[in-house]
């Protein structure tokens, strides 16, 4: 947003130089990127007279002009431009001038053999137009010609300073001349002096069907305005100024009051030729037949800025009898645009909603200042207050008559005022801090006058101020606490003094993010590296047994392969081993912990997860294999991650599983943690690896995070406990069982522990073999055991009872028998 200085100063009384006010308001939330001195552009031009224009000898496209500046002696400059002639006023750069919009410095020349002190300036040499045909003749531009040698500068406007400022997406009222004047009148304590409202204009029915009506409704508002008979013109020197000011082009009269009008309040206009829409129809224009609609596919659309686009379902268009006129809220359409011959319109006022203009901004690429409005959501009810301002321009300076108007809009109940607690402010404020260091609360007064300065209605009451915010702010005005932040960013965040909180309470990690921490360390201890992926992706994953209708989708995607929120942390990793393996490398060994979204689950979706890949050979090993990359096998990799869930000493066990898409069903195991599912590990499934062309040794795990940290911050997990040696001796039994090829060690393991109890101290599996001895469809399991009691010596007999209670147990459970 450009603001021109003086403007803003006719709208606020405040003196304070552009380098302070600049500082102010970057501090108070407008950054301030640039400060421009438009007088710079016409420094050292002054206003000339040709008192006479001769051929030049040696060139033929080329005059010598005696130009006399106010005096004593003329000048004579040799000037290129077809219109130059005797009796006209020009504005001439004077000999050390340096014009910026052409880098040029005048300087003493000669010219095909004739000297030249000076030059006479075209509109596009002070930087007033992209191009000119010819010099700028004073005589046909301005009303009355002021004495020579005088300034040309301020008759053009470029006697001002244009403060150029970052608009944050919450201000939408930054984007106009009376928002940025109250937001200074907040800051300097100046008084505001808005011009009077126009006159309002009295409004019919929109006579449209339900249908369209509906369509208009989810917008807010959607009115015209009838005009008849005006003259369409250059617009007065003021009107250009202002506009050239603000960086926007002057086209003609009725287009550059739309554009000041949208300066003035934030709200964009578009006029219609009425007559051209009456072409339209073949009979008389008729507001029964306009509409709002999406676009249609392929639907050919040329703006008035004459780029031709192809509309898509996302564009939401103005169509008049059934011809897209306008993109809503973006540009008009070539069709129904005003220029010269144009004696009758309809001025649109409209209120559209931010994401539909936005997505139909981006669905033909355009970026506009009417889009760049819309965007951030405007005040509905400021819409027709800036088409009043409109109609009174019109008929002022197009002589235009009005005719009617007629409008729609959805109804909606008033906004309540908002309870400020003075308690409430001081408390997270605090005391300000005055000239003399000493502290104190913020008087009511000042709070009263910044709150009013932006345009806010107060009544006291008990507690504080019942405070009515104005439609200008109320995007971003809507609790108690966004007035507080208010007050304390326009007093100044620096006044306020510095309480440390008390009672002073040392802070620490929770038992969680301690063990999250831990997670982390030890895994990148095992020779993981941690990644940070993109929460974003495409509609549809690649990997297999994806459901779609699990991706969340976002309501203003930028692309559509960042249009929803991932699922699973899998397919960033697999892309990256693709990745690294194609770059050279020998392996790549990596873990992402970070949220995945759910659209379908009930608990809102969002769960905190960890996913790793393990491929190929880790390159600090290679010393040990004589430099030749050796792949792990599964139980290697297991045993990676096994090493890092044992630092939080959780209870793992692994179960068979053969249903998850990802992984090769013959090497898959589901994790379980204190009894319940948590995640899987195993080796990636080959015609996944075979697609991201990675090693068959690939493995993948995914686990749930919160579950794992639930289990791992149970009382005294970590606390270390001491068991004093043994002092009696122990007795070590093997014991080798026949059972089907499906029973698990883990379970087998499980229930010898259960059966074995109290004198059972260790088991482990120290065999497993399938073959030719022993049954087809089954194998043989051997497990070591030790009992010990840990205050006399065990008898045979008690070891042969607690054996036979275990193999017991596993032949009742899974049918076992002890191996011949």
């Amino acid at each position: 947003m450009r603001v021109s200085l003086q403007w803003l100063r006719e709208l606020v009384a405040c003196d304070l130089p552009a380098e302070e006010l600049a500082e102010r308001l970057s501090v108070a939330g407008f950054e301030v990127e640039e400060i421009e001195d438009l007088a710079a552009r016409a420094a050292g031009v002054v206003v000339g007279h040709v008192q006479n224009r001769e051929p030049h000898p040696n060139a033929d496209k080329l005059s010598v002009c005696t130009v006399e500046i106010g005096v004593a002696e003329p000048l004579q400059i040799v000037c290129g431009a077809k219109n130059v002639r005797a009796g006209i006023h020009v504005a001439v750069a004077t000999v050390g001038s340096y014009l910026p919009a052409v880098d040029l410095t005048i300087k003493p020349a000669e010219l095909r053999g004739v000297a030249s002190s000076g030059m006479i300036c075209s509109l596009s040499e002070l930087g007033l137009a992209d191009s000119s045909d010819g010099i700028v003749i004073l005589d046909e531009v301005l009303k009355s010609v002021p004495a020579l040698g005088a300034p040309v500068g301020p008759l053009f406007g470029l006697d001002d300073q244009v403060l150029e400022l970052a608009i944050t997406a919450n201000r939408p009222d930054g984007l106009s001349m009376q928002g940025i004047a109250r937001e200074v009148a907040a800051l300097s304590g100046g008084a505001l002096t808005l011009p009077a409202a126009a006159p309002a204009i009295e409004a019919k029915a929109l006579p449209v069907d339900a249908a369209v009506q509906e369509r208009i409704e989810s917008g807010g508002l959607f009115s015209l305005t009838a005009f008849k008979g005006l003259r369409v013109a250059p617009s007065p020197q003021w009107l250009q100024s202002r506009l050239e000011g603000a960086g926007l082009r002057p086209i003609n009269n009725v287009v550059d009051i739309t554009n000041l009008v949208m300066l003035e309040f934030g709200q964009p206009l578009h006029a219609f030729d009425a007559a051209k829409l009456a072409a339209l129809s073949g009979g008389q224009a008729d507001p029964a037949r306009l509409d709002l609609r999406s676009g249609r596919p392929a639907e050919a659309f040329k703006a008035l800025d004459a780029s031709e686009h192809s509309l898509s379902e996302e564009a939401w268009v103005v169509s008049y009898a059934d011809q897209a006129v306008a993109l809503a809220g973006v540009i008009g359409g070539d069709n129904s645009c005003v220029d010269d011959s144009t004696t009758s319109i309809w001025l649109e006022a409209a209120m559209f909603a931010p994401q539909t203009v936005r997505r139909s901004a981006r669905s033909v690429g355009l970026r506009t200042d009417a889009s760049s409005r819309f965007e951030k959501g405007l005040p509905r009810e400021v819409t027709l207050t800036a088409a009043d301002r409109a109609a009174q321009l019109l008929q002022e300076l197009c002589g235009a008559e009005l005719e009617e108007r007629w409008c729609h809009e959805r109804q909606e109940a008033a906004r309540p005022a908002l309870s400020l607690r003075s308690d409430a402010l001081h408390n997270l404020l605090g005391p300000v801090v005055d000239a003399d260091g000493q502290e104190a609360d913020l008087p009511d007064t000042e709070i009263e006058q910044i709150l009013s300065a932006l345009g806010c209605s107060l009544s006291p009451d008990d507690d504080g101020w019942q405070v009515q915010v104005p439609p200008s702010r109320a995007m971003d005005l809507q609790r108690e606490v966004d007035l507080i932040e208010e007050v304390a960013r326009l007093v100044g965040y620096d006044r306020f003094a510095s309480h440390l909180p008390d009672p002073i309470e040392p802070g620490g990690l929770s038992d969680e993010q301690q063990a999250e921490r831990r997670l982390r360390r030890m895994l990148v201890a095992a020779g993981l590296q941690e990644t940070c992926s993109l929460s974003l992706g495409p509609a549809q994953s690649e990997r297999p047994g994806a459901d779609p209708a699990k991706r969340v989708a976002l309501a203003n995607p930028l692309l559509a392969d960042y249009s929803h929120l991932r699922d699973s942390l899998v397919d960033e990793l697999l892309q990256a081993a693709q990745r690294n393996l194609q770059a050279g490398r020998n392996g790549f060994w990596a873990f992402e912990l970070g949220n995945v979204f759910d659209a379908t689950a009930k608990d809102g979706g969002q769960r905190l997860q960890l996913a790793g890949v393990i491929c190929g050979a880790r390159q600090a090993e290679l010393w040990s294999s004589s430099g030749k990359p050796r792949t792990l096998d599964y139980f290697e990799a297991r045993g990676v991650l096994q090493q890092t869930l044992e630092s939080l000493k959780l209870p793992v066990e692994d179960r068979r599983l053969s249903d998850e898409p990802l992984l090769h069903p013959g090497r898959a195991a589901q994790v379980v943690v204190e009894g319940r599912p948590a995640g899987w590990f195993g080796q990636v499934h080959p015609e996944l690896a075979e697609r991201y062309d990675l090693p068959a040794a690939t493995y993948l795990f995914q686990l749930d995070v919160p579950q794992l940290l639930g289990a791992a911050t149970r009382r005294n997990r970590w606390q270390p406990a001491f068991t004093a040696f043994a002092t009696v001796p122990a007795s070590e039994r093997d014991l080798a069982l026949v059972v089907p090829s499906s029973t698990a060690s883990g379970q087998l393991l499980q229930a010898i522990r259960k059966a074995g109890k109290p004198l059972l101290e260790q088991a482990e599996l120290v065999d497993r073999y399938e073959g030719e001895q022993v049954a087809a469809g089954s194998c043989s399991q051997a497990f070591r055991l030790r009992y010990r009691d840990p205050k006399r010596t065990l008898t045979d007999a008690e070891v042969d009872g607690a054996h036979d209670r275990i193999r017991a147990a596993l032949e009742k459970q899974f049918g076992a028998q002890l191996r011949a």
